[in-house]
């Protein structure tokens, strides 16, 4: 399966209490400066994506649209979610890190074929 690593990260991130899931509990944790990266899965509302981005730029905070609801939801061991934030940095820059190289490794595979 395609982000298994970024996946299993933010499977981890719950655990440790990291995350803060659906809109209202990642709106707040944005607004109160605690959120470190926040992630919208790809098949989310324009007007929900639209207002997250938004609220990303005015906090300088990293957002990044990846996987689908359903996914998003069962990696932290819940039901479909649309937005996450990440709460700590060392965790957020792993998920991306994870993110970055499963594109890398897609990119790769386009040119080899």
């Amino acid at each position: 399966m395609e982000y298994d690593s970024a996946l299993k990260m933010l499977g981890l991130a719950e655990k440790a209490g990291k995350v803060q899931s659906g809109a209202f509990l990642a709106e707040k944790a944005i607004k109160g400066g605690i959120a470190e990266m926040v992630l919208i899965a790809s098949d989310t509302s324009y007007n929900t994506r639209k207002q997250f981005i938004n609220s990303c730029k005015w906090y300088n905070i990293k957002c990044y649209e990846f996987i689908d609801k359903e996914t998003l939801g069962k990696a932290i061991g819940k039901e479909e979610r649309a937005v996450i934030a990440i709460t700590d940095k060392g965790l957020a820059k792993a998920i991306k890190e994870k993110m970055e190289q499963q594109v890398l490794r897609e990119a790769r595979l386009d040119v080899e074929s």
